[in-house]
């Protein structure tokens, strides 16, 4: 029996694709795959792919996540592996900083409690909102039929873009530390991910059927949802380190 490759469409027979070598047990995303696979996968094997992942997030990002969901994922990089290795980078970046973040807020106690979490438990804290956001994504948009892991791979690719983003202000702390120039750029920053957000989401959800006006309505609307959300977890996490971390 004879199929095609979701990869590249040429049809196959075997375990692999001759043209391309993806496998053909390729197939939709469950909570086991997703946990127990690609997890595991992402933390101890750094695969190739990792700047054309980042190049398409910066190109086509919605177009290039819809289509890493609905199969062709053998030049892209895993998104767990994206996102620790963006947060290393960030680490890394942060420790030649002139300044850290506190320095953009009159009132320390805005983000002290957070820098704190953020200090030991940055990599369990900087998946808390993609389980939220993709209850609201899978709701928004479920004439696009797909599933609730599908929602998290997209917004976990999502989170990748946005971390990236991020990175400007955290280079920006080695360079200078007057304030009016970092928060000038933290503003930039925040606009940027807004834009990005809505360019994401109407890329990934723009060919399953929905008219333009009422799309531009979804996207808009989750878009300031993500921000919400993410500033609604860090005030949370901001009063939880600030109580019990000293």
């Amino acid at each position: 029996m004879t199929t095609n490759c979701l990869n590249c469409n040429k049809e196959i027979s075997g375990k692999f694709c001759s043209n391309c070598s993806q496998p053909t047990s390729t197939h939709r995303f469950s909570l086991h795959h997703v946990f127990q696979h690609d997890f595991i996968h992402g933390i101890f094997h750094f695969d190739k792919g990792f700047f054309f992942t980042m190049k398409e997030l910066f190109t086509r990002p919605g177009h290039s996540v819809r289509e890493y969901v609905q199969g062709k994922r053998v030049k892209h990089f895993n998104y767990f592996a994206t996102i620790i290795l963006l947060m290393t980078i960030g680490y890394f970046i942060k420790k030649w900083a002139k300044v850290d973040a506190t320095v953009l807020y009159d009132d320390k106690k805005t983000v002290e409690g957070l820098l704190k979490v953020l200090k030991d438990y940055s990599k369990i804290t900087v998946f808390l909102n993609v389980p939220i956001i993709s209850v609201v994504s899978y709701l928004f948009f479920r004439k696009s039929k797909q599933n609730y892991t599908e929602n998290l791979v997209l917004n976990l690719y999502l989170l990748c873009g946005t971390l990236a983003i991020s990175l400007m202000l955290t280079i920006c702390l080695v360079f200078s530390d007057n304030k009016d120039f970092l928060v000038a750029v933290n503003y930039v920053a925040i606009a940027l991910t807004l834009l990005y957000v809505l360019i994401f989401y109407y890329q990934y959800f723009s060919v399953f059927g929905l008219k333009k006006y009422k799309l531009i309505i979804r996207v808009t609307i989750i878009a300031v949802l993500y921000l919400v959300i993410k500033q609604g977890t860090n005030t949370i996490l901001n009063n939880i380190g600030l109580k019990y971390l000293h």
